[in-house]
Order: C-alpha cells, then structure tokens, then sequence
C-alpha cells in the first residue's frame, strides 16, 4: 500500500551564509499551516554528496533539539532548476517554497514553471508574522489564487488582508477588476477574514509598484503577488517585473503566484 505524504513548506537552501533566516520563516509557515518542514538543497552535479548531506542534516538536528513537535524532512537533489517545482509537488507533496530573494534570478525560469507558490524572503529579514497581507488587485482571472492563498492566511494565521484595485480606463478592464475585487471579498467574507479595499491610481499594468509603495509605508509583513502572465527573452534579459518588486522590498517577504500554471491547493 503506497504510503500518504505530509504536504510540505520547502525551504530552499544554499548552504552557506543566510539559510538560517529562511529557515526560520519556513518554521513559521509550517507551524501556521500545520505542515512538515522540507529542507531542500539542489546539488550542483560536480558537488560531493557526502559534504552537502552531513550539513543539512545537521540543519534538521538542530530544528528537531528545538522544535521537537515540528516534522523535519530534507532532500539532496540534483536536478535542472527549472523541473524542480514540479519534482516537489508532484513527488513529496511540496506546497510552497522558501527561497532566498537575493537570489530571484537563479530561480525566475523555475518560478515560471511552478505549480507553487514561492515566498522570497531577504536572508537579512525579521519579518515573520504573515498576519498582514497586502494584495494588488488587478484585471486578470487569476487573482483567484491570489485570494486563495490569502484565505489560507487568514484562516490559519488570523491575517488581515488589504486589496488594492488597479484604475483601468477602459470599460472592460474596470469590469474585470471590480469583477475580481467582488469575488474576492466574497471568499474572505465566507471565512470571516478581516479586510479592505482600496482603490489605486494606476492600471492593472502598474499597479503592483503602487501597491509596494503602500505596503512599504505601512505594518504590512507578506506582499502577495501575481506574477507575469507571458514571458517573453525581452523579459529575461531587462528583468521581470516580479524581480523589479522583489529588488525594491528590501526586508519585506514577498510572494509570488505563477498565473501561467494551474495552483495545487492547500489540503486541511
């Protein structure tokens, strides 16, 4: 009989300088969510493997003498970046990935392809609540999975959320947003979720820069973002605008849901 696995917060390692603050937010977010702890480390392929193995098990030993309630897992992999997500979810029930936001570039081709949520986290930030989420909102029908993943927070972290609406001019961008605005208040008023809508001054082109400002200005502790709907080489070699926000948050964690793929859900 094929055993059940535990969904699981990945938290993605370097080994070095800076894995113990992502660490530490994966310890929050499992313990929010009621999950196991998944250290990941994705070996280069001329990397001795006995060398990274001892040190993320000695990683896992120290979060079990401390947290001995708390599930600790890990897994030495090899594997082209970009499959990963994909290895993780579909193999060892990988729900969202820790990783660090210096680091976006190495890890936009495989964020592209991610059937999950990533949460980019500065290995400098203190910032661990999740208890105040600010939300862009704008014209696409996949703010839905933004919304999801904010009625988990709210759910299980009692998270406050605050959506901003993009100003389209046109008169089927307007619907669009206020279409995803009304459904979306509708999900956390089902779950008696705590939030506020405000509306913004530019189009659902700019309207996550405005809403970074908002979120740096005030107590918010998870930006959560829709990422690019298509991908051009352009994008690659200027920069995505996912990696625009992520370099302007500083200490701020951000998230970022994949619209290009369907979202595995969180499972009570």
């Amino acid at each position: 009989m094929e055993k059940i696995q535990e969904q699981k917060i990945i938290v993605y390692t370097t080994l070095s300088e800076g894995d113990d603050v992502l660490i530490q937010h994966g310890i929050k977010l499992a313990y929010i969510f009621k999950k196991e702890l998944c250290l990941v480390f994705n070996r280069p392929s001329k990397q001795r493997i006995a060398g990274s193995k001892e040190q993320l098990y000695q990683y896992a030993q120290k979060i079990k003498e401390e947290l001995p309630a708390l599930q600790v897992s890990t897994l030495l992999l090899s594997e082209k970046k970009v499959a990963l997500p994909d290895l993780l979810a579909e193999n060892h029930e990988g729900i969202l990935i820790v990783a660090n936001a210096l680091k976006f570039k190495a890890y936009s081709s495989s964020l592209a392809e991610s059937p999950i949520p990533f949460i980019f986290v500065h290995p400098q930030s203190e910032i661990t609540d999740y208890n105040r989420l600010v939300q862009p909102m704008d014209l696409r029908k996949e703010n839905s999975d933004g919304s999801l993943w904010c009625s988990y927070f709210g759910r299980y972290n009692k998270a406050e959320v605050v959506m901003v609406a993009a100003n389209d001019k046109s008169k089927e961008g307007k619907q669009n947003v206020a279409k995803n605005v009304m459904l979306s208040r509708k999900l956390y008023d089902k779950f008696n979720i705590r939030h506020s809508v405000y509306k913004g001054s530019k189009s659902s082109f700019r309207n996550s820069f405005e809403v970074l400002e908002h979120a740096l200005a005030s107590d918010c502790n998870l930006f959560v973002l829709l990422g690019s709907s298509s991908i051009t080489p352009l994008d690659y070699l200027v920069g995505l605008p996912e990696r625009k926000i992520i370099s302007k948050a500083g200490k701020l964690p951000v998230m970022v849901i994949n619209p290009r793929r369907d979202n595995y859900i969180l499972c009570d």
